[in-house]
């Protein structure tokens, strides 16, 4: 059985920064991806608000110049998907689906998932009209008219958010309420570029080579319309990207990660990074500053036990 100092799961933004730190300091480790590097950075159209690239960049492209940092080191890359972790006193087994590594320190960066509608059209022109991210792609829809969709804390934060930025948004929910705090659903109640419609669903999504509209139907009349927009953000939730993790590991209602400011979990020698943690902003910035964090733990917890 082959053992690491560190076993870093996951290779999007923050797994990759968290490699680079600990191969710096010399620290043997172990990288697991199952897919390509990259995570949710792969499926982003273009990126325009990470420093040191004011005309933007193409998802993909990033991650090319991230992996290309991480390619004048020798270290081991297990293409597999981590199912299962055991506590082992001073060292951690995790187990894959043909294999079995042990690792005094581990870093979780497996990061998390938007979660979809699920209806026709939503993944033809996700990055191309779709969107799950107000931050990350509402200037691209400046002067332009979008929709929203959800009814959450996170569906009025967005909206106020984009109501900076677009010239007008439908915020759609298929309720005839909203669940999110008073204090935002005020605000969005109030501001005058955004309009209400309760009681709908989005039964697909439509356009051309770009989305240019939504199929909407209204669930107590079941009459169908056309909505024509520019853009479209999809705000219903995120799911972790998780399901392996040992009962002894603290998680939050959702199942993302609890750390404190240090990417410290409530496991010794467990530390996450990036989009699995419990926390509001969800950026390639902060997850590259989170696996730098945990990267930097994790080898003074090594110096410090081992």
């Amino acid at each position: 059985m082959k053992e690491y100092e560190s076993l870093i799961i996951g290779g999007g933004p923050s797994g990759i920064t968290a490699a680079l730190y600990l191969l710096r300091a010399g620290i043997k480790i172990g990288w697991v991806e199952k897919l390509a590097p990259g995570g949710q950075v792969l499926l982003t159209e273009a990126i325009d608000n990470y420093p040191g690239f004011p005309q933007g960049i193409k998802g993909y492209e990033l991650i090319d110049k991230f992996t290309a940092h991480l390619d004048q080191f020798e270290f081991d890359k297990i293409r597999d998907e981590a199912l299962e972790i055991k506590d082992r006193q001073d060292k951690y087994l995790v187990r894959f689906s043909e294999s079995e590594v042990a690792a005094r320190t581990l870093i979780i960066c497996t990061g998390a998932q938007w979660r979809k509608l699920g209806v026709p059209g939503e993944n033809k022109y996700s990055g191309r009209g779709v969107s799950y991210c107000a931050v990350c792609d509402g200037n691209f829809f400046r002067g332009q008219e979008v929709a929203c969709i959800g009814g959450g804390d996170t569906a009025l934060e967005e909206s106020l958010y984009l109501s900076k930025l677009v010239s007008k948004i439908y915020l759609i929910h298929r309720r005839d309420a909203f669940r999110g705090a008073r204090l935002y659903q005020d605000k969005v109640l109030k501001d005058p570029k955004i309009e209400v419609i309760y009681n709908t669903i989005a039964t697909e999504f439509v356009g051309d080579t770009d989305l240019t509209g939504i199929k909407l139907k209204d669930v107590k009349t079941g009459s169908q319309s056309l909505l024509n927009i520019n853009g479209a953000f999809v705000f219903i939730g995120l799911d972790p990207a998780g399901g392996f993790f040992p009962a002894d590991l603290e998680t939050d209602s959702q199942g993302f990660i609890k750390t404190d400011h240090e990417m410290v979990t409530s496991m010794p020698g467990v530390f996450a990074a990036g989009d699995i943690r419990s926390k509001y902003c969800r950026q390639v910035s902060t997850a590259v500053g989170d696996g730098a964090t945990a990267a930097y733990n994790a080898q003074a917890y090594l110096e410090k036990n081992f």
